[in-house]
This record gives structure tokens, sequence and C-alpha cells, in this order.
């Protein structure tokens, strides 16, 4: 009896993990690109003009149409200028998006806001002809009386400055707004949070905005947090008729929670992302469209796979982190890391292209890297040996076996080498009683020694 409670509570966890899993399967992502704006967030060197152009063509690459520009303030960018040469391009503008302040300034004496004065952002968007606007709102701002500035003043003006927007910028702008400070704001106000969500949402169709958006910029909370967060607000949207109406998630890393919480956020009811499709931004960076959809794909969703060209995301990744840092992305970096397609172990999910389980190497073209190490099995190092050195009638599992052995030996004799590389494979298939192929011995050749050791061992050899 004990026992078949335990497995009862055991299939509940299972189920709602497996419907949690359904969601992100058939899920259509929105996804509102920030690679122009984002990584560049926090950098020690930021994006030239010839950066921005890069990036730009990378995300195009990948099928990301709706892209977000610039950020702008009272200086002038380097965003601003680069808008203007797409303009002189030709490029389509009626997909790009750029930040502005929701108000242009606070009184520092009586804490309220100017909502007079027409933020510098939408005036700038005017002049530059971009008409898609993310409206910066923030709902618990230290330095704003909200007993003045109160729930009815902020609709109100939300209110005129789309009124403002369809105007002078487009009838038909799709206006975003962001609650960027969510996270305070819902612990602390969540009153003023949904009485402002409730508005935006029962507007008329031709009035609200096209979506509501919001971040979390400390990455301190929990995905389970952010995940209620999300549900609360999207059943309030669909609650007031805004069923169409989208939600973005844009989620800070700090903790290493970042990715698990927009993944939950997604399952919660969020419509899309608003992300790089790289992690660099801010200071440790932020949840990435890359990872974000490899993971929605290996659940076996087809929706993002027609919707954007995502055998192109791992490389854009790559390089959109090389224009953004002048560096490789981390090595450990999930999906466009260099160790991101190795296989460590053989048996698990992936290991053989030939099996049923996503293999992220075959769905980028490229063959699993195996990994040699101590835990490599005889077929990995047949497989490696083939994939540096060509086939040959020496790369066989028996001698595979005997090339285990002597990494075990080297580490028993307080020996540490690397098996790796070309020459450190062809080192170690010799010492294992193996005769050099050509390729090896080319690669020995023209290997130059990094230490005393590895130079007199190659000497040997040689």
């Amino acid at each position: 009896m004990f026992l078949h409670a335990k497995l009862k509570k055991l299939k509940q966890y299972e189920t709602k993990a497996g419907r949690k899993q359904e969601i992100l399967r058939e899920k259509k992502l929105f996804v509102l690109d920030n690679s122009l704006r984002e990584s560049t967030v926090g950098q020690l060197r930021g994006h030239t003009i010839e950066n921005k152009w890069k990036i730009y063509e990378e995300v195009k690459k990948v099928g990301f149409q709706d892209i977000i520009v610039t950020s702008f303030s009272h200086m002038i960018r380097v965003g601003d200028t680069f808008i203007r040469q797409l303009a002189e391009k030709g490029e389509d503008f009626s997909r790009f998006y750029a930040f502005t302040e929701f108000i242009e300034s606070i009184d520092s004496r009586t804490k309220i806001p100017d909502t007079d004065t027409i933020p510098v952002g939408l005036m700038k968007m005017k002049e530059l002809g971009i008409r898609n606007p993310i409206i910066e709102a923030d709902l618990f701002h230290t330095s704003i009386n909200y007993k003045i500035f109160n729930a009815k003043r902020i609709t109100k003006l939300f209110s005129q400055r789309m009124q403002w927007i369809r105007k002078n910028l487009s009838r038909d702008a799709k206006i975003f707004i962001n609650l960027r400070d969510i996270a305070e704001a819902i612990i602390n106000k969540p009153k003023r949070v949904f009485e402002i969500v409730k508005y935006l949402s029962s507007l008329p169709a031709d009035l609200r905005p096209f979506g509501l958006m919001f971040e979390e910029q400390t990455g301190n909370y929990f995905p389970d947090q952010l995940g209620a967060w999300t549900a609360a607000i999207r059943q309030e949207m669909d609650k007031c008729g805004f069923q169409d109406g989208h939600l973005l998630v844009h989620i800070h890393e700090k903790w290493g929670l970042a990715q698990t919480s927009q993944l939950e956020c997604l399952i919660n009811g969020a419509s899309g992302i608003w992300c790089s499709v790289c992690e660099e931004g801010a200071a440790l960076g932020h949840a990435c469209s890359s990872v974000t959809l490899l993971n929605m794909i290996r659940l076996g969703n087809e929706h993002v796979l027609k919707q954007y060209n995502c055998v192109e995301l791992r490389r854009a990744a790559q390089e959109v982190t090389r224009i953004t840092t002048g560096q490789e992305p981390h090595p450990k970096q999930p999906v466009y890391g260099e160790r991101a397609l190795d296989l460590v172990m053989d048996g698990t999910v992936g290991s053989n292209p030939d099996d049923e389980g996503f293999c992220m190497a075959t769905f980028f073209g490229q063959e699993p890297l195996m990994r040699m190490t101590t835990v490599a099995t005889p077929r990995m190092v047949v497989e490696r040996l083939k994939t540096l050195f060509g086939e040959n009638t020496q790369f066989t599992e028996e001698r595979a076996q005997r090339m285990l052995q002597v990494m075990l030996e080297d580490l028993h004799e307080n020996r540490k080498e690397e098996y790796m590389s070309k020459v450190g494979l062809a080192v170690l298939f010799y010492r294992s009683g193996g005769t050099l192929t050509g390729a090896m011995a080319k690669a020995i050749e023209d290997k130059k020694p990094e230490t005393l050791h590895g130079e007199m061992m190659i000497a040997e050899i040689r």
C-alpha cells in the first residue's frame, strides 16, 4: 500500500512534467531579436558600425525578422547612424523596433514625472522612420511618487503615448510595453501591476498595444516565481479579451537559472522572448534565443523549425559572440560552445547519430565529437581515429582498448597527457603498439612541441 501511494505520486509528477514538455513542443515562438542591442550592454568594448552590420547579417541568416535595432538617448549613439545606413540601403523598416522611455524626466523635488514632454526616444523614432516602439515603463521606481502618479494617471499616459505613436509614427505601429521592474513591482505593489495590465488588455483592438513584455533584470528570482507571475499576467490578459496579445520575457543571468526561468515562463503563458542569439550582455549575460530554441527543438517542436532557419543558430551565436567580445564563446557554453557537441560516454541519447534520440551534432550537420578520456569506449576511440586520420585497417576496437589501457597507465605514472588533438591521439596510438600512418606522421612532423616532455616524446617517435 505504501509503495502504491509512492508510485502514484511519482506518476503525478511525471504527468505534470510531460505536460510542460508538451507545451514547449507545441508552442509557436515569437522571437524579438535583440542581438544588436543586448549583446553590447555592459561590454568593455562597444559595437562599431561595422559590428552592427555583421550582427544584422547574422540575425537575418537565422530568419529572425522582428529586430530591435537600437535604444535611443540624447546622445548620438552608434545605433542612430546605423539606422540611417539601413535606410540608405533600402532595408524594410516594417519590423524594426526601438526602445523609448515612458517618461522623459522626473522632478527630483516633487517626485512627479514630466508627462507633457514627448520622450526623446519617440522623437528620434519619428525622425529616423522607426515605427514600432518598445515603451520602457517602471511601476516601482523609487524616485516616483505613486500617490500622485497613480495607476489612473499611468494608464492615461499609456493611452496618450499610443495615440501619439499612431499619429506620428504609423497607424499600424506594433507597440510593446515593457514592464521592466516587474519583480519589484509585482512583489511590492501587485494591485498596481494588475490594474495596468487589465487596463491595457481591455482597450479596443485598435487602441491597445501589440503586446506586453517584462524582464527580470537581477537574475535573483527562481523559475517557479517567474512562472507564477507569467501565468497571472497571461490570465489577466486573456480574461480581458487580449488572447492574441503577445507576452514576451527577458531573463538576466546571475545564479545559473536564466535559461530554465525563460522556459518556465513560456510554459506558463509567455508567447515569446526578446533576447540576443547569444548570451552576451549585462553582467553575466542573459537567456538567449539559440539555447531556448534548441531546447524546444530537442523536444520535437516542428513549428520553430518552420518559423526560423534553426540550423544556423549555433554558427550565428558563435559569430555574434566573436564580433562582440573579440573572443570565442566559452568552451562549455551550451549549444554553441566548442564542447557543446562533444560526446563523453557511449550509449547515451545522441551518442550515436543512428539512434532515435536527438543528436545536436547531427542537427547542425556535424559528426558527434568523441572526447578521448578514460571513460571513452573502444568504439569512440575508433571513431575519433577515423575522423582525424581516415580509414585504416589498424583502427580496430582491440587496438583502441589497448590505447585506453595506456591512458590509465599514464595516470598511474603521474603523467598528465591529452589525447584529443591529432598529435596527442597519434602519439597514444604509437605508444599502444600501432604503426604511424602517413597522416599521423605528418601531424607529428608539423607540430611544434610546447613542453620539454613533449619535445622528447615527439623526437623519439620521429
